[in-house]
């Protein structure tokens, strides 16, 4: 497998290269988004890891030009730690998000799911639109649509059914929506997510004859359609 690093930070691009090199990856590494644009256009890595401050093209503005025309998975590596650039990075076109500092191991293992994620998707265009049974967002006009039926969502609200249905049939933990969707550590004294979650479904579900959003106990949420009984 080929990984593309775009990172400016010498030392840490140095560790990273070497470790994913011992973890049996072939390594390219660009320090600025530049380069690592002009690599990522011009040949084919199985993923890419993006920082987000970069000289000469900023991270964001890499993900926007790599999307004209690709759809290499993309894990974002920054320090940019609000929830808004979070949001902005996964909105334009991020498969992942880390924020430094991070553990090598967490690193590695959601490399690996982006690669599972590709093998089990062949690479096709970048989407402008997230479809699920008769549900569909349009992420460049930010309206989702039901039947038909406009929803009339809110900011949080869009970015949590963008967030499953981006990952659809995939278990999503109470601690990763709360991490991904409110920048916050979960607390189990707080139920943000569950009131949310709630909020969500009484405008995606309760109107229409199919629920698409379910609670997996002990685990989380999961946005799929099921046959009914």
């Amino acid at each position: 497998m080929r990984l593309l690093l775009i990172e400016d930070e010498a030392k840490l691009g140095e560790y990273l290269r070497k470790g994913l090199a011992e973890e049996g990856y072939v390594v390219d590494v660009a320090t600025d988004g530049i380069e690592g644009l002009h690599l990522a256009m011009e040949l084919d890595y199985d993923v890419i890891i993006l920082d987000g401050m970069l000289p000469g093209i900023d991270g964001l503005s890499v993900l926007a030009a790599l999307r004209q025309s690709k759809s290499t998975p993309v894990l974002m590596l920054t320090a940019r730690a609000d929830v808004e650039d979070r949001v902005r990075g996964l909105q334009g076109g991020a498969d992942d998000y880390m924020i430094k500092p991070f553990a090598f191991s967490e690193l590695v293992a959601r490399i690996q799911v982006l690669l599972r994620r590709a093998q089990a998707h062949p690479s096709s265009p970048e989407p402008t639109a997230l479809r699920q049974a008769d549900l569909e967002v349009d992420l460049i006009r930010r309206k989702a649509v039901r039947a038909g039926v406009r929803l009339d969502l809110t900011a949080k609200e869009f970015s949590l059914l963008t967030l499953l249905l981006r990952r659809h049939g995939e278990v999503l933990s109470r601690t990763e929506l709360a991490s991904q969707v409110w920048d916050m550590n979960f607390d189990s004294e707080t139920n943000v997510v569950e009131v949310a979650v709630r909020r969500l479904r009484m405008k995606v579900d309760q109107p229409f004859a199919s629920p698409l959003i379910h609670t997996v106990r002990g685990m989380g949420y999961v946005l799929e359609s099921r046959e009914q009984p």
